[in-house]
């Protein structure tokens, strides 16, 4: 299981404020792949980034599909329940935390997400390697923590699936340490310097 927690990269994941959300804001719907997702820290951080952006109307088009080849067979309830220990929460900034969190009053030192945040969220259980997507016509790929683990060919073979996977303008956000290979950059524009955020250019 890859090592995450809520708010991690921020910076990194802001940039979908910058330049996803302007291109994605006026579709009837929004759906953003969350592939390595681990129990839900990262889906559920773009979710709550994206609500602060976006009027709730325009949330409700919104669809994050989480995905993870989930060994332990635990993710999927985790994300579904959105009840975290606290020690997972701690780097969300206090006005965003009390907005979304509550205590969890089944669990003793946990906090649930607000129900609003946990309808934009869904766990399917997915192994990257198949190189079978979870679907098409994806506005935004986010792949941390996983790419890592692959041989070289196998990341590019994953990058290809979310090229295709994606649709026509979308975009990819990958680790800061997990550079796009060269021969990948007719398929990608790396949209700013010194920041894995691309978009596929379409073929």
């Amino acid at each position: 299981m890859a090592f995450t927690y809520f708010f991690r990269d921020l910076q990194t994941l802001e940039m979908i404020i910058e330049h996803v959300l302007p291109v994605v804001k006026t579709r009837r719907f929004i759906t953003i792949w969350s592939a390595g997702c681990a129990m839900g820290p990262e889906p559920y951080t773009i979710a709550i980034i994206l609500r602060e952006n976006m009027g709730q109307m325009i949330f409700r088009n919104v669809r994050i599909i989480a995905t993870d080849i989930d060994i332990s067979d635990q993710f999927g309830r985790v994300i579904q329940e959105g009840s975290y220990p606290y020690g997972d929460l701690k780097r969300i900034p206090e006005a965003i935390f009390s907005r979304y969190f509550s205590p969890d009053e089944r669990v003793p030192g946990n906090y649930v997400i607000a129900e609003e945040i946990r309808r934009r969220v869904e766990f399917q259980r997915h192994d990257l390697l198949t190189l079978v997507p979870v679907r098409d016509h994806i506005n935004l790929v986010v792949c941390k923590n996983v790419l890592l683990h692959f041989s070289e060919e196998e990341r590019r073979s994953v990058l290809m699936m979310f090229y295709y996977a994606l649709e026509g303008d979308g975009f990819l956000i990958t680790e800061q340490t997990q550079k796009m290979p060269p021969e990948l950059g007719e398929r990608f524009l790396q949209v700013i310097p010194h920041a894995q955020v691309f978009r596929k250019v379409a073929s």
